[in-house]
């Protein structure tokens, strides 16, 4: 299956239905509750390309090992990351801007599909003019460099609870998120499926119970 087909799949069948399909298939943790977004009408669909933050040290930053620095590891290199979801942690500061406008042009550049943190981000209207999908905390306005800073790319992170490794898929809309393991996508895709067909068909059966007694 294409990766096109795939995000169309997903967001037909919504949040709900496939945190739904992801339970039956494993027992951990895998919804994330809603966010907010720059533009909530576009879907999120990828695989996570993860960078994680932690509390800034002066002693451990370096001018070397910045933003830009982690973005070209997580993404790993510099070709088009079409199908890429760039997942931020928030390194225990939700409410600190983690990136904004400057530094997610890159991601734009990239062609990458989505930018997903449990953090803030600051330039809505920035980031509403790119070409991917964003969502997170919500807006911050104020630099947070002197709060976070990255410190490594392609590991697993944690995010709202739930734990992100590299190339798991991730979906959020306006309802929330999941992430799905790569290896149990087309499963999930597939009951999910199922559960959108058998939730259609029983409210149909309540339509059609409540339309009888009503006569």
């Amino acid at each position: 299956m294409q990766n096109e087909t795939l995000a169309a799949k997903a967001g037909r069948l919504g949040c709900a239905n496939l945190v739904d399909a992801v339970g039956r298939v494993h027992g951990h943790r895998a919804h994330i509750p809603s966010m907010m977004s720059p533009d909530p009408s576009r879907t999120l669909f990828g695989r996570a390309a993860t960078m994680a933050f932690m509390p800034f040290r002066e002693d451990l930053a370096k001018p070397e090992r910045d933003f830009r620095h982690f973005f070209y590891g997580a993404v790993q290199g510099r070709q088009p990351a079409l199908d890429q979801v760039l997942v931020l942690s928030s390194g225990g500061y939700p409410d600190v801007s983690h990136a904004g406008g400057t530094k997610l042009s890159r991601a734009d550049a990239h062609g990458l599909a989505g930018v997903l943190t449990d953090g803030r981000l600051r330039d809505f209207d920035q980031l509403r003019s790119y070409s991917f999908a964003t969502w997170c905390r919500g807006e911050a306005v104020r630099w947070g460099g002197d709060m976070v800073m990255p410190y490594a790319s392609r590991v697993a992170v944690e995010i709202s609870g739930v734990c992100v490794s590299p190339g798991d898929y991730v979906y959020m809309d306006n309802a929330g998120g999941v992430v799905i393991p790569a290896a149990s996508l087309d499963r999930v895709i597939a009951i999910a499926e199922d559960v959108a067909t058998a939730e259609a068909g029983a409210a149909r059966r309540i339509r059609a119970d409540a339309a009888q007694s009503d006569t």
